[in-house]
């Protein structure tokens, strides 16, 4: 897709943080478990970001130091870039990309956190009702699905290369060493990306 083919209108704009001021309420273990449905909104529905854009923005914030809720800044800065035609269109598209940025970690942060603070103090006051401790324990099963399902998305995007074998086969390996040994994960993501740097650069 070509950045400069996105063009966003300010209702278009609107949308974008609505969407993820919505998607903030359903962030049960954490904005990640929401790909999906991000996915859905910014590359199925509107073609906002590309397949390649979307999985790499997950990719490096998994990869980067600090809080992995940085992926949704990555893919709200890649969308303003895109909306201004690339970074080479100067200081118009750098604004553009800032202005979504701003917007998609607004949208994300906002309402989940008051939410959490809110329920925080709640369920402090209320630890021993039963009806507390239920909650807790009903929110493993719904985080466990949020979280096939946002690696069922980013697999189906890498599963159409021509490098798919590799990528199931990497997959196979690291769930297995995650759940077998004590291996930390970001020796895991090292290896991925050299992994994927090699095939890159594969004839």
């Amino acid at each position: 897709m070509n950045a400069s083919a996105v063009v966003l209108s300010l209702s278009d704009w609107w949308d974008l943080l609505t969407h993820f001021l919505g998607l903030s309420l359903m962030a049960v273990g954490g904005a990640i478990t929401t790909t999906t449905d991000m996915h859905r909104f910014l590359v199925l529905d509107h073609a906002w970001l590309t397949d390649a854009q979307f999985n790499a923005a997950v990719a490096i914030a998994q990869a980067a130091p600090g809080p992995n809720v940085l992926f949704v800044g990555l893919m709200g800065w890649s969308l303003g870039l895109n909306s201004g035609g690339g970074l080479g269109q100067g200081l118009e598209a750098v604004w553009l990309g800032l202005m979504g940025l701003g917007l998609a970690m607004v949208g994300i942060l906002l309402p989940s956190s008051l939410l959490t603070w809110l329920a925080t103090r709640w369920a402090t006051q209320n630890k021993e009702r039963r009806a507390v401790r239920a909650f807790k324990l009903s929110l493993i099963p719904l985080v466990m699905g949020l979280l096939l399902a946002t690696a069922w998305t980013l697999a189906r995007g890498a599963s159409q290369s021509a490098t798919a074998p590799v990528f199931w086969g990497l997959t196979v390996l690291s769930t297995w060493l995650v759940w077998r040994t004590r291996i930390h994960m970001l020796w895991l993501l090292g290896a991925g990306a050299a992994v994927g740097a090699f095939l890159s650069a594969w004839p």
